[in-house]
């Protein structure tokens, strides 16, 4: 080689140290420590890596310890929600809707509810069609005639026939039978039903006649007894306008006598209107 070349070599032996020089020359930061430990009056101050590289450690979880428990966050505590928002996922009903079951049984009728107050009043409505004729009702009755009298008082036979008088009035429709005379007037035309009760007096024969105007209509008798019994007699009649009903003691061959006190009414004499004359 000839005398350049030494000159050649020291030069690149220069540039490899310069450029090489700061990091060979740099000494690790373990064995920097053991170093410096046995003169120890200072520690040197870390750089900004191991700054955060510490903390890191500082803050950090051990293995060996466990991990805090995550803070419970209410909707009502202020600041915002630790966790991020996310939407609500969008489920499609139409693919998850299955086919329609059969129908459930009927549940109990609930409570009734408070009555509502009434509304207002609606407009009339149009005038319905005119109905059928419906069937023909039945005649009312417009014509009345009643009565019903007794007798609290005895009556004996004398030598003639005696009209026999009531002095107790029960029933006198209209005044239609007269308590002076003993007898029934007809003002309604029509068919009367008539009865008439009495008692009889032991030992003593019982004979009297229901009269219509002068002629006897029917007859109540009873025979001498040693007991004296109720006896009854009833019929129909049709009478015309002013026709007279009464009651008539027959004088006979042996005493004749109906039985009756003041405490008690024993006779009585009865009638009503059954059908009036203009009626079909």
């Amino acid at each position: 080689m000839g005398s350049g070349g030494p000159g050649l070599m020291l030069a690149c032996c220069l540039l490899l140290a310069f450029a090489c020089g700061p990091v060979l020359g740099r000494v690790p930061r373990d064995q920097q420590e053991q170093q410096e430990e046995p003169e120890g009056t200072k520690e040197p101050l870390p750089d900004h890596t191991e700054r955060a590289e510490e903390q890191h450690e500082k803050y950090s979880p051990r293995q060996s310890e466990e991990a805090p428990a995550p803070r419970c966050y209410r909707c009502c505590d202020p600041g915002a929600s630790p966790y991020p928002a996310f939407p609500a996922p969008q489920i499609n009903l139409t693919i998850l809707k299955g086919e329609k079951g059969d129908r459930g049984d009927r549940g109990l009728q609930g409570k009734y509810g408070k009555t509502g107050s009434a509304g207002a009043r609606g407009h009339a409505g149009p005038k319905g069609q005119k109905g059928s004729v419906g069937a023909p009702g039945d005649r009312c009755k417009n014509h009345y005639a009643a009565f019903s009298v007794g007798r609290k008082k005895p009556l004996h036979s004398n030598d003639y026939y005696q009209t026999v008088i009531f002095d107790t009035e029960f029933v006198n429709l209209y005044g239609h039978f007269n308590m002076f005379t003993g007898k029934f007037y007809c003002y309604v035309p029509g068919i009367y039903f008539f009865s008439l009760n009495v008692h009889t007096w032991n030992q003593k024969e019982t004979y009297l006649h229901i009269m219509k105007n002068e002629e006897e209509a029917v007859i109540l008798y009873a025979q001498v007894s040693d007991r004296s019994i109720m006896q009854s007699q009833s019929l129909m009649l049709e009478l015309r306008d002013q026709d007279e009903v009464w009651v008539r003691l027959f004088k006979g061959e042996r005493e004749n006598a109906i039985f009756s006190d003041e405490f008690d009414t024993y006779i009585t004499f009865s009638g009503y209107l059954v059908k009036h004359a203009a009626e079909p």
